[in-house]
C-alpha cells in the first residue's frame, strides 16, 4: 500500500495539438519540443485513436531513429513492426513495443487491419549521452506479459515500467528509472488511487476516458478527458480521485540534465552529433 505524505499537485493542463505523422496518420501531440526540458527525460508523447481507417491506414513506412527509446502502447488495434536490425513483431490490443534505437536503425509500423478502432500512445524516452550509440534493442511485450495489480479499492493498475503497489513492471531502466502505468478505475465515482513517485522524478498523466481530480492538501484540480496534466515537482506521489470507468496513463522519470539536440527522428546532445547522424543515415549505416 502506497502512503503519500506530500502529494503532487497540477502545475498546468495541456490540450495537445492535432497533427499528422508517418504517411498521414492523424494523432494528438501532447508532449513536444517546448516541454522537453520541463519533462526530461521524456521527449514526446503522441496519442492516436480513431475508428476511421483513413485516419491510420497509411501507417508509418520506413524511417530512421537514433539516440533514444520509443515505447508504443496499443490500447486497441494491430500494428506490424519491422526494422533493419532484423526484428519483427505484431503489436496488438493491450501490448507494448519497447525499442532502443541506440546508434540507429530504420523501421516501419504498419496497420494490420482495414477497419475498426486503432488507439494507443507513443512515448519517446531519452537515452543518456553514454548510451546514445549503443546497440539497438527491441522487445514485444504482449498484453498477458504486462504485470497487473488490483488495489483494495478495485483500481486495476497495468505496470508497464517501474513499480506500483509492490508490483514491478515489465521494463526497468537504470538511468531514467521510468514509471509507466495504465490505470483503470472501477464503475463507481469517487474511488481513490495513491501512486508513489520518487521526489527526483518529473511526472505527468493523461486521461483518455472519463475524468479525475488530482488531490492535494489544498483544492483538488480536475483533469478532464483528452488532457495531459503536468504534475508539480518534489512530492513523493500523487493522489487521484476519479469518475466511474476513468482510464489514465501516469508517467514519470528521473531527469538526465543533459543537453538535448533534436533534428526530426534523431536526438543527440550536440548539433555536430546530429550532423553525423544525418551523414550516417545517408551513407546507409542505419540499415
Amino acid at each position: 500500500m502506497n502512503t503519500i505524505s506530500h502529494a503532487r499537485g497540477v502545475e498546468r493542463l495541456v490540450r495537445g495539438q492535432d497533427t499528422q505523422d508517418g504517411a498521414g496518420v492523424r494523432l494528438t501531440r501532447l508532449l513536444s519540443h517546448d516541454l522537453q526540458q520541463r519533462l526530461d527525460p521524456f521527449l514526446m508523447l503522441d496519442a492516436f485513436g480513431s475508428d476511421k481507417p483513413d485516419d491510420y491506414i497509411a501507417g508509418f513506412p520506413n524511417h530512421p531513429h537514433r539516440g533514444f527509446e520509443t515505447v508504443t502502447y496499443m490500447i486497441a488495434g494491430r500494428m506490424r513492426h519491422r526494422d533493419s536490425g532484423g526484428h519483427e513483431g505484431l503489436l496488438q490490443n493491450g501490448g507494448v513495443q519497447w525499442m532502443t534505437t541506440g546508434r540507429g536503425l530504420v523501421h516501419s509500423e504498419m496497420p494490420e487491419q482495414e477497419e475498426g478502432a486503432m488507439e494507443g500512445f507513443q512515448l519517446w524516452l531519452n537515452l543518456p549521452a553514454k548510451d546514445k550509440l549503443c546497440e539497438p534493442w527491441y522487445r514485444d511485450i504482449q498484453s498477458a506479459e504486462i504485470p497487473e495489480v488490483t488495489t483494495p479499492e478495485q483500481v486495476l493498475v497495468r505496470v508497464i515500467a517501474g513499480a506500483s503497489h509492490d508490483v514491478t513492471g515489465a521494463v526497468t531502466r537504470e538511468h531514467t528509472e521510468p514509471l509507466y502505468v495504465d490505470v483503470h478505475f472501477p464503475d463507481q465515482d469517487g474511488v481513490v488511487l495513491e501512486q508513489a513517485i520518487p521526489s527526483s522524478h518529473h511526472a505527468f498523466l493523461y486521461v483518455y476516458r472519463g475524468g479525475l481530480d488530482v488531490v492535494t492538501a489544498g483544492a483538488p484540480t480536475a483533469v478532464p478527458a483528452q488532457r495531459m496534466a503536468i504534475l508539480s515537482n518534489g512530492g513523493d506521489g500523487v493522489v487521484l480521485r476519479a469518475q466511474a470507468n476513468t482510464r489514465a496513463i501516469l508517467i514519470a522519470g528521473k531527469p538526465l540534465h543533459e543537453p538535448i539536440a533534436q533534428y526530426g527522428p534523431f536526438v543527440m546532445n550536440t548539433r555536430e552529433e546530429l550532423a553525423q547522424a544525418v551523414d550516417d543515415f545517408r551513407a546507409g549505416l542505419m540499415g
